[in-house]
């Protein structure tokens, strides 16, 4: 068993504090990674604060991790020591449901276990990548492309692949016309993708004030749905629109957005319900579907298609200290455009 350090919730309402969790010997299919980067993502806030239901605590969070294979079992073929390895928000599943035989682990019909917040493989409770070190089977880890920044690559492990697949599933490409609703972690991942798959990208956040940042990472217009106009003069429009927000929208206008046979899909996940009124499906044989992250084998395409295109998150290099306030920030918008925390910096803060 190892003792790392690491920065747990202790409670829904108390700022998260150093401390030491232990990690699983490394066992016959397990690779040990020193964590290099972690990022910070919208769910593992709603997560330590019970947004989405109750969790056991203390809990250690983080599903967004990039490090390097210091250790591996003796029957792993799939990594070896030294390489550079990303690990996002499976880290195993039942492997025998039809999903997960498909590739599609994520919709483990048994369920699949999270990096976080799920009963691990030994009944004890997974811990995430606000840490030093991660044993997880090899099966889970992912190849890092050496082109891509090592500092800048863990948001892909969440944010990328959520945007990722729904833009693949829905063939987003040259012919489709693409808005992605929100400019925050997730929607400019899900800009620079799309603009990288050839569709026409529009953004529709909240203001003009991200105008600029989304022209430059490939959108082809950008409007302020604070603005009633936008609705009237965007109406059929669209073939796919991704929704990353987290808060409540109003689906209904959003959908009406749509052209004939045109998807809305929901990546964000606000912890309330939110409504759609049926008869708004009818006109344009309109979808609304939702879409989780994405399977092993799809993450690792993901990445190799950011490595070919250059593609990697807007990031804020941040040490483990900054952590309360980088979570304050997120909840305010105000970071271009995601967190990653320096891992090297978990070793430095004093134990509580």
């Amino acid at each position: 068993m190892l003792t790392v350090n690491a920065y747990a919730a202790t409670s829904p309402t108390a700022l998260l504090v150093p401390t030491t969790i232990v990690r699983r010997d490394v066992g016959p299919k397990d690779v040990l990674i020193e964590i290099a980067y972690a990022g910070v993502c919208h769910s593992d806030i709603h997560t330590v604060r019970g947004d989405w239901g109750p969790i056991n605590y203390p809990q250690v969070v983080g599903h967004e991790v990039a490090g390097t294979v210091i250790e591996v079992g003796s029957d792993v073929t799939k990594h070896s020591v030294g390489d550079r390895v990303g690990v996002g928000t499976i880290v195993n599943s039942c492997r025998k449901c039809d999903n997960c035989r498909a590739g599609e682990e994520q919709y483990c019909l048994e369920g699949n276990t999270q990096a976080y917040g799920s009963v691990d493989r030994d009944g004890t409770i997974t811990q995430g990548g606000y840490s030093t070190h991660v044993v997880v089977d090899e099966d889970f880890v992912l190849r890092i492309p050496h082109s891509l920044d090592f500092s800048k690559i863990a948001p892909l492990l969440c944010a990328g692949i959520t945007t990722y697949s729904p833009l693949r599933h829905w063939r987003a490409g040259a012919g489709t016309s693409v808005a992605v609703v929100g400019m925050g972690g997730l929607g400019h991942l899900a800009v620079k993708l799309a603009h990288a798959m050839g569709a026409e990208v529009t953004v529709l956040s909240q203001t003009l004030s991200k105008r600029d940042d989304g022209l430059r990472l490939g959108a082809d217009a950008y409007y302020a749905t604070s603005d009633p106009a936008t609705f009237d003069h965007l109406a059929n429009s669209f073939d796919l629109i991704i929704n990353t927000v987290s808060a409540p929208v109003d689906l209904d206008a959003y959908l009406r957005l749509l052209r004939r046979d045109g998807t809305l899909v929901s990546v964000g996940a606000p912890p309330e319900p939110l409504p759609v009124t049926v008869v708004t499906l009818f006109g344009n044989r309109r979808s609304f579907a939702g879409s989780s992250t994405g399977g092993l084998a799809e993450t690792q395409e993901m990445l190799d298609f950011c490595a070919e295109h250059g593609i990697v998150p807007d990031t804020e290099l941040i040490d483990a200290a900054a952590i309360n306030e980088a979570y304050e920030r997120v909840l305010r918008s105000d970071v271009r455009y995601r967190f990653v925390i320096d891992a090297t910096s978990f070793r430095r803060v004093p134990q509580g």
